[in-house]
């Protein structure tokens, strides 16, 4: 009996859907998002394996992956995010329920790690702002758009995974200090990938740009807020291309705007995409990118391939390399046996 591999019609890569489609024991259905639900269920209901955007603004809520659909889908195994964020899974209720979630952790980790290079950039050499006074044809002098070199700064890096460790690297090559701040690390740990471990405090007191490269998650949720940017140095910059909701939008715009902060280069939003009268668009010194960070033809194509490889070894019964609540997989073992044999 075929395992049922689910997505939806969001864009994805073509190499996904080739390379699952060539294994004879998957059968593969892309639903149409624009059709009706209830039309989506028929086939929906009976899925083993659900590839699921990872971007929670763009997948509709009712097909987040949430007590309530697990429930709705007695066959359901694996919940595959698209890219190495799983926002909307519930990982707490898939635990309940023995349905194991993986992620493409690593997938963009380049991409990110350059993107996050740019936005610095961009600020400290006034990039953007140049380019939005140039095309307004509003000129003054060269020396109004006066910028700062990055060589020599301080850069603290909150979370120090696959994209973490790349920042370090490239903000080594530029002739930036690194120190760094994960929880999960040890100190050796986070010594091997780059960076001087410090604590979370300590960081924002040393650092002249924070990058934060941590997972959403309850933990994380508003971990950057108003006394956090206080105590962050006067005239530092700050960088996001996590999540959205891991820092206060509102908090930062204030110590954008009362000069305690020199700059901001902002990836992600609380919401996506960020209302036209966001006060943070309306600020000179913050460049913004349209959660595009990860957003490359080579982390495009790496997502697909590294999810249908994952895919695959999960229907032959192997352990796949990036399962984000590993506690599950006996029983998903388990169930795998029940359902096929």
């Amino acid at each position: 009996m075929k395992k049922k591999v689910v997505r939806f019609d969001f864009w994805l890569n073509p190499a996904f859907d080739e390379q699952i489609g060539k294994v004879s024991d998957i059968e593969l259905s892309v639903l149409k998002q624009s059709d009706d639900d209830q039309k989506n269920f028929e086939v929906f209901k009976d899925a083993n394996f659900y590839h699921i955007l990872a971007a929670r603004d763009e997948v509709p809520p009712q097909w987040w992956v949430t007590e309530e659909l697990i429930k709705k889908t007695p066959n359901l195994l694996c919940a595959s995010s698209s890219g190495a964020g799983y926002d909307p899974v519930d990982v707490a209720a898939c635990n309940k329920h023995g349905v194991l979630v993986v992620n493409q952790s690593g997938c963009n980790a380049d991409s990110v790690a350059e993107h996050a290079m740019g936005l610095l950039l961009s600020v400290k050499h006034r990039i953007t702002e140049c380019d939005r006074v140039m095309r307004a044809a509003n000129y003054t002098t060269r020396e109004d758009l006066m910028g700062n070199e990055i060589r020599g700064l301080t850069i603290g890096i909150v979370g120090m995974g696959n994209i973490g460790r790349r920042v370090a690297r490239l903000a080594q090559a530029f002739g930036m200090n690194v120190i760094g701040h994960d929880p999960n690390l040890s100190s050796e740990e986070i010594k091997n990938r780059g960076a001087t471990p410090v604590s979370f405090n300590e960081l924002l007191k040393q650092a002249d740009v924070v990058s934060v490269h941590c997972p959403r998650n309850p933990d994380t949720l508003n971990y950057f807020a108003a006394d956090q940017y206080r105590a962050m140095k006067k005239g530092a910059v700050f960088l996001s291309t996590a999540r959205g909701g891991i820092h206060d939008e509102q908090a930062l715009y204030e110590a954008l705007r009362d000069k305690h902060l020199s700059g901001a280069g902002l990836d992600v939003w609380s919401v996506e995409p960020p209302a036209r009268d966001n006060p943070l668009l309306l600020l000179p010194n913050v460049t913004a990118t349209y959660h595009t960070a990860g957003v490359t033809h080579e982390a495009r194509r790496n997502a697909a391939t590294m999810a249908a490889d994952q895919i695959e070894a999960l229907v032959r019964g192997e352990m796949g390399p990036r399962i984000i609540n590993p506690e599950v997989w006996p029983i998903y073992q388990e169930r795998m046996k029940r359902l096929f044999g």
